[in-house]
Parts: structure tokens; sequence; C-alpha cells
């Protein structure tokens, strides 16, 4: 036995059998299946399948706090605002929307005839400090801006302290 025998990566006997396996038939068949079965589960991962690409919480959100407010901003291409719903409750921001998609088109030879639907609710916990009743929301080139403002006692509690360096 030799020294390059006991390296893993200084043998091809590891490359050898996967390259076997590639040629196999039954090996092949799995894997296709695999991906096939793959490809159709990632469909019902989408909130709004081919309208987007949305992970598990829907739509994109960015949540910023200034020194003034709390502001969300919610990316909605291609919603409507009144298909927008937005409530305070309970200390949590809730948005919810709802995408309809309908194309119908006949030419000589063929209808076409498409519908999607889709929905997102999502549920954002609010700090303590904010005044929920002076809370706006704007709706502007599919973004959707929320702003809720903090309160007087929280803008003067706020201290800052020195950073000294040691």
């Amino acid at each position: 036995m030799q020294i390059r025998d006991l390296i893993p990566w200084g043998n091809n006997k590891a490359s050898e059998i996967a390259k076997r396996d590639e040629e196999n038939p039954v090996f092949s068949l799995q894997r296709d299946v695999n991906r096939i079965f793959d490809d159709f589960w990632k469909r019902f991962d989408q909130p709004f399948g081919a309208f987007g690409r949305w992970d598990a919480n829907g739509p994109p959100t960015d949540i910023a706090e200034t020194e003034s407010a709390l502001e969300v901003s919610v990316e909605l291409p291609g919603i409507d605002q009144k298909d927008v719903d937005v409530s305070l409750m309970d200390s949590a921001l809730t948005i919810k929307g709802e995408k309809k998609s309908e194309q119908e088109e006949s030419k000589k030879g063929y209808h076409l005839s498409e519908r999607s639907y889709g929905s997102f609710y999502r549920s954002i916990p609010l700090p303590s400090g904010v005044d929920t009743d002076k809370a706006n929301a704007q709706f502007k080139n599919g973004v959707l801006t929320v702003t809720v403002p903090k309160t007087k006692e929280a803008l003067s509690r706020v201290r800052k302290i020195e950073v000294k360096a040691t």
C-alpha cells in the first residue's frame, strides 16, 4: 500500500463510482422522478405562483425605526390599492392583500383563458411607545408604506449615552 492510496482526493475511486451510477438507467429514472416531484411542490411554496417569487412569509417587507416613527414598506407589484387591507389591532400591524389576474383571448383557431389568484397575510408586532391613532398608509408605484409615529413619552425617554474608548 502506498501513501497516495490513503489520501481520498488522490485516487479517483469515488468519481468512478459516481460515473457508474450516472450511467445506470434506474439511477437516471430516480433522479428524473425526484426532479418532477420537486418542481411540482415548489409551485405551492409560492403564494402567487407566476406573479412573483415570494418566500413563505409573503412579499418583501422592510421595517425601519427612525427617531420619530416606525416605517413599514411592503412591495406589492401588480396589486391594486383597493385589494390591500391595512389594520391595527392589539399592538400589531396587519397587512392583507389579494391579487387576481384573468386573461382571455380568442383568435382564429384557438381560445385562451387563464386565471390566477393569490393572497397574502402579514402581521407585524409593534413595539411599545407608538401612537397607533396617528398611523397612516400610502400606496405609490406598487409599494405600500405604513408610518406609525412614536408617542411624545417615548421620544422624551430617549437618552444618548457617550461611548468612551478604553
